[in-house]
């Protein structure tokens, strides 16, 4: 009796277990995945923080070109071969552009994209003053500014993706046409311009670099007005503001080694060439390793480093030689501007030809002398020079 009630038993709880089943193995799946994705975002995030190393910009050039990499083209050609990889790399990097990301792991980034406008607000500077640099037809130039002048974080079509790879297609376009028949660009004209432009970016960083600094006293170095500082930066924005910079002057270096190629002449003329050089270096200073795992703010001697302040020292010596450089390139040099108009009332010299003069034959004696000499002559009178022998 007893085993035949404990079998009943035992059946009316499977059934009830059947009925009313326990679902809480489900959720050890669950969270084994979340937290597989959490590792998977993670990774990719700290992958697709670190920017992407400097291209050459001549390499670049001729496989921009390609079949006609090796056909001679205009001046200038440098200049938008090397603005179009630098707009590519935004799109081409690992992650591709994340500053419009609405989804994990881009949306939890904040350096790399703030990295990105950096880039980004150099590219527009430059495609800028293009259109004034060229000589010749200008409509893809400005194609492209449009394309690029769009919002930043727009994510629905058209998204900013799509912007930049119209931008890359116009001045794909515009480099195909700057061969040999090209007027392509003037001689220095435009330059300054963009460069008074990129001086003005470079103030603007190195003010909000500076205003992260707690004490004003550790701004005298940098020759910084306090009074015209902005608000203090808050200590969750001071990475931000940092990794713009780095941006800055990754993509300003790129496009002053494609306007150095394409201006060599007008640098050499106008003795610009170790300021520009020097402006470089400094730039180049801006992309030093960071070993610390975050931007710190600490104080000059303290035990922490003050990112903030060295970054604002780098953009505020940058920004003096783009100003400097702006101020002599501001006129096209004497030996490269074009002649002045002659006037068709100023007489016009015919140019002076050196003539190669020739040395005169010896003439012959007449026949008459040969024939009958008077008298002979003495021997002062022969050893006259030959032109005294000839008859008169």
């Amino acid at each position: 009796m007893a085993l035949r009630s404990w079998r009943a038993a035992r059946r009316r709880r499977r059934e009830e277990a059947l009925e009313r089943p326990q679902y809480g193995w489900i959720w050890k799946p669950l969270l084994w995945l979340l937290a597989l994705y959490l590792l998977v975002c993670v990774a990719l995030g700290i992958w697709w923080s670190q920017p992407p190393a400097p291209f050459d910009v001549e390499q670049a050039t001729l496989e921009r070109r390609g079949e006609l990499a090796y056909a001679p083209a205009a001046r200038g050609t440098v200049s938008v071969a090397t603005l179009a990889t630098t707009v590519e790399t935004l799109l081409d990097k690992p992650g591709g552009y994340l500053r419009n990301d609405i989804a994990p792991p881009g949306v939890w980034l904040d350096n790399m994209p703030n990295w990105e406008l950096g880039v980004l607000r150099q590219s527009r500077d430059l495609a800028r003053a293009l259109p004034q640099m060229a000589e010749g037809d200008t409509g893809h130039l400005e194609e492209a500014l449009e394309a690029l002048l769009g919002d930043d974080r727009d994510w629905f079509y058209p998204s900013t993706e799509h912007r930049l790879e119209q931008a890359v297609e116009a001045l794909d376009r515009q480099l195909g046409e700057l061969g040999a028949e090209d007027p392509g660009f003037a001689p220095g004209q435009g330059v300054s311009t963009w460069l008074a432009a990129a001086s003005a970016r470079l103030d603007d960083l190195s003010r909000r670099l500076a205003a992260s600094v707690g004490s004003h006293e550790a701004l005298t170095e940098l020759a910084v007005e306090t009074e015209s500082l902005p608000p203090r930066t808050p200590w969750y924005r001071v990475d931000d503001i940092f990794f713009e910079a780095r941006g800055t002057g990754w993509a300003l270096a790129q496009l002053l080694e494609g306007v150095q190629r394409d201006q060599a002449d007008v640098l050499e003329a106008t003795g610009a060439g170790a300021e520009w050089e020097r402006l470089l270096a400094e730039l180049a200073m801006t992309q030093r390793r960071l070993w610390s795992p975050v931007v710190l703010n600490g104080s000059g001697f303290g035990v922490f480093a003050n990112h903030s302040l060295v970054m604002a020292l780098h953009m505020t010596r940058a920004r003096d030689l783009a100003a400097a450089l702006a101020e002599r390139l501001s006129e096209p040099p004497e030996a490269l501007a074009p002649p002045e108009p002659v006037s068709a009332e100023d007489p016009v010299e015919p140019p002076v030809v050196e003539v190669e003069t020739l040395e005169e034959a010896p003439v012959a004696p007449a026949p008459e002398a040969l024939a009958a000499p008077e008298k002979a002559q003495p021997e002062a009178e022969q050893a006259a020079p030959a032109e005294d022998d000839r008859p008169e």
